[in-house]
């Protein structure tokens, strides 16, 4: 369903043609009685919002995951034992 509205209207009754935007009605806003301007609501996302914490359970770090790295891995981060 669209509705047409002036500019003057529009301006006045904004926050309720806001509202029934949202609720799915196109409202059409004319100047002179030209259409000038479209108002919809907006597109939902399509997948829902990653909230901290969501992934809780899903994944599992190992207790030792922070301990200082084995000698010969640090040693191949220096390069010292590069074969190239």
């Amino acid at each position: 369903m669209s509705a047409k509205v002036n500019l003057y209207e529009a301006k006045t009754k904004l926050s309720s043609l806001v509202d029934r935007a949202a609720a799915g009605e196109e409202i059409v806003i004319a100047k002179g009685g030209k259409p000038k301007a479209r108002l919809v609501a907006l597109e939902q996302p399509k997948k829902p919002l990653r909230v901290p914490g969501g992934d809780k359970g899903k994944i599992w770090i190992a207790p030792d995951f922070d301990d200082p790295l084995p000698d010969d891995i640090l040693e191949a981060f220096e390069g010292k034992d590069d074969p190239r």
